[in-house]
């Protein structure tokens, strides 16, 4: 194969250019500022990561009583139903989960912590394959670098479990919103680069 079959001319690249941002390319700056202000809130984050850590667990047992009780509220009115005492049951696990991340957040956290590490994994392979379909722009090694941080993250909750359940999942959720900032920051840089040079 000639070395000018192996290179993408300017044509193919605008076209992949295109297919890859899509939507993006027409709002470049709702990405760099959904960016801004996870980074924003990965700074906050990081400077209370204990109070991080339990503003989370609180939020979540909120979401599961709040979804729990909405559950509950549709399958009494839906008496046609054939799932009607699966879905109340299931409601009333999603109540009783948030109520127990309230009375006792120390076990909760050990439970996050743990589900944060699967998190944190799986976003960094996901990543890595953003990386890889951005892979023509300048700025795909910011997602590779961010795909190996996230799944440094992974690891180090692994290793630290379960003594740094305290502080460990505000920290990580901090350093991923930072990551996840980044990422949409330079997504939208691309984007806009790309929408001025059509």
């Amino acid at each position: 194969m000639s070395e000018n079959n192996s290179q993408l001319s300017g044509a193919q690249l605008q076209e992949i250019r295109t297919a890859v941002l899509g939507a993006a390319a027409k709002a470049p700056g709702a990405l760099i500022g959904l960016g801004v202000l996870l980074i924003i809130l990965g700074m906050v984050g990081v400077a209370g990561q204990v109070m991080f850590s339990f503003a989370t667990i609180s939020m979540l047992g909120a979401f599961l009583i709040i979804g729990g009780g909405l559950q509950f509220a549709h399958a009494i009115k839906s008496h046609g139903w054939k799932s009607v005492g699966t879905q109340m049951a299931l409601a009333v696990l999603y109540i009783v989960a948030g109520v127990y991340t309230w009375v006792y957040p120390i076990p909760a956290l050990e439970a996050i912590t743990l589900w944060l590490a699967a998190i944190f994994f799986i976003t960094g392979f996901l990543r890595l394959l953003s990386a890889f379909h951005h892979r023509h722009f300048r700025e795909w090694f910011w997602l590779v670098l961010s795909s190996a941080i996230s799944i440094l993250m992974g690891v180090l909750i692994m290793n630290g479990y379960p003594a740094s359940s305290l502080w460990l999942p505000g920290l990580l959720i901090a350093i991923e919103l930072l990551l996840q900032g980044w990422s949409l920051l330079f997504l939208g840089f691309a984007a806009r680069n790309f929408v001025k040079n059509q």
